[in-house]
């Protein structure tokens, strides 16, 4: 089985070397708007789209041009990689799952790829690697590098630089240590509640830090615009930001490191958490309702980081030898797991669940989770979902294809 993994690494740079990294990422940039505003001429003019090899083209006369000598400096594949970039934004437009691409502004996001194979030369015993046209760069070595290097990326954050490099290698097939299975219930109170009773709390990151952000935010925006003390309130402001990524970046690891340790299955909703975070200011014609409430609710939602949860079991399950199931969300937390009868009195409170039915009482979370199991079993047996009238063929694609990929031993409930 081939295995693609990611180690990141604080970098050391000289202060030509930090200069040469600005230079790059700024031709990186240069080279997107200008592609982008070539397939906005030729959108305008009635063509098709350009595709990454007819850019390529461009990009050689770009290169040899008079007029910008300098895009020779950078790494051509850096350049390259900017124009699949481009491209894969636009698919990601046509197929809904992203705005149109938007120029890029100079201190915006400063990074840069290369291909790895060929270019980098590790030395993980002196700490430090050769990149193209930076030379040997020192790196704080926190892990081994392990496997075939197939890219990697230089950005900067917080005022320092870092390198992540992609690595692939043939991997054993893992079989998995545990037998158990258990459904994942994700809210607000309780950041994750598993079937089993147990949950694991928030650690509302962006909450914690709220307050100290809006503060240096309003100092911020006292200063003159692109002044020295306008910079240095910026950097603090980023500080932060990158304080709070950290520790949910952290939080999310360890707690999905846990669940893919302890089970061999895990189903959880399919969530749309774009939809659900929505604003609901609505339009001058038909304003919104209870917009401030929404706001702090969509707030709350984001600084869970539910879709990176669910990208680190989908893969920490499979390196686990498990597998993670997606089910439809619908009435997860409105049925009954011992009558199976559904209504919305039966979530008394947001916490409460007590059936009208059968009278069965349990926290409303724990019986979200054990539905969503419920529903796992349900998918696995036979492909159809209880309560959802959605056939097999209509499961979530990440489902679809885990389950066809490989079978787990599941205990029977």
């Amino acid at each position: 089985m081939e295995r693609y993994q990611a180690y990141r690494f604080e970098l050391r740079p000289t202060g030509e070397q930090e200069r040469a990294m600005r230079r790059f990422a700024g031709s990186c940039r240069f080279v997107f708007n200008k592609a982008l505003a070539l397939q906005k001429e030729n959108h305008a003019a009635g063509n098709k789209f350009i595709g990454y090899v007819d850019m390529s083209k461009y990009l050689t006369a770009w290169r040899n041009c008079c007029e910008t000598p300098w895009l020779a400096a950078a790494p051509r594949s850096a350049l390259q990689y900017v124009l699949k970039d481009l491209e894969k934004a636009y698919a990601n437009f046509f197929a809904g799952r992203a705005k149109f691409p938007r120029f890029k502004c100079k201190g915006d996001r400063n990074s840069f790829r290369v291909a790895a194979k060929g270019a980098i030369r590790i030395e993980q015993t002196n700490s430090r690697l050769r990149f193209p046209k930076l030379g040997w760069l020192r790196y704080r070595k926190s892990r081994d590098i392990v496997g075939e290097p197939v890219n990697a990326t230089i950005s900067q954050a917080d005022g320092k630089w870092f390198i992540s490099i992609q690595t692939r290698r043939e991997v054993d097939p893992v079989v998995p240590i545990a037998t158990s299975a258990v459904g994942i219930d994700v809210g607000i109170a309780r950041f994750a509640t598993l079937s089993d009773g147990s949950f694991i709390a928030p650690l509302n990151s962006f909450k914690r830090h709220q307050q100290r952000l809006a503060r240096y935010q309003r100092r911020m925006g006292r200063k003159v615009k692109f002044s020295n003390n306008w910079r240095k309130a910026v950097a603090k402001v980023q500080r932060i930001h990158t304080c709070i990524a950290n520790a949910r970046k952290d939080f999310l690891h360890k707690a999905t490191a846990a669940i893919s340790e302890h089970h061999a299955l895990v189903c959880i909703e399919d969530l749309q958490v774009r939809n659900m975070s929505k604003s609901s200011k609505g339009s001058v014609a038909q304003p919104g309702k209870r917009v401030r409430q929404k706001a702090a609710l969509n707030r709350a939602i984001l600084d869970q980081g539910w879709g990176e949860f669910r990208r680190q079991l989908d893969y920490k399950m499979e390196w686990s030898g498990g597998m993670l199931l997606a089910v439809p969300p619908h009435h997860t937390s409105r049925t009954c797991p011992t009558c199976r009868h559904i209504s919305k009195d039966n979530r008394q409170t947001q916490a409460k669940f007590l059936c009208v039915n059968c009278g069965y009482a349990n926290h409303a979370d724990v019986v979200g989770a054990a539905n969503i199991l419920e529903r796992g079993h349900r998918l696995l047996a036979c492909g159809e979902m209880a309560q959802s009238g959605r056939s097999k063929k209509q499961e979530p694609i990440e489902a679809l294809r885990n389950s066809s990929r490989r079978a787990v031993e599941i205990p029977v409930l």
